[in-house]
């Protein structure tokens, strides 16, 4: 699993993942999203795109992080899940608490709550 963490307009963090969320690469992706949130990033947009597999570490470091981010202010919102993890989320009903996005641009585009 590779992560990308990149600067965006308004304060908001895109995280790019690829490759496969399992017990072996978790880690990586939850030291990530730790150190965003111990930053101070709590405008969070991740880009499932890449992603071809995802267990409960990496379902459980989503729910961490929108806690976190929904605690301080912020959010997190997944962007582009294939079609199996798309089908994860719904399932696990993380598609509740956490939006998901059908792109990136349209994650990084949705106007704040009022």
């Amino acid at each position: 699993m590779h992560v990308a963490v990149t600067n965006r307009d308004g304060g908001i963090v895109l995280v790019s993942i690829h490759g496969a969320i399992d017990i072996n690469t978790a880690v990586a992706l939850r030291d990530t999203m730790h150190q965003l949130l111990e930053s101070g990033n709590t405008r969070v947009v991740v880009d499932l795109a890449g992603v071809d597999f995802c267990d409960s570490i990496g379902l459980g470091t989503f729910a961490y992080t929108r806690n976190h981010c929904h605690a301080a202010g912020g959010f997190l919102r997944l962007a582009a899940p294939t079609p199996f993890v798309a089908r994860l989320l719904r399932t696990v009903g993380l598609t509740g608490p956490i939006p998901v996005h059908d792109t990136v641009a349209e994650a990084l585009n949705v106007a704040p709550a009022v």
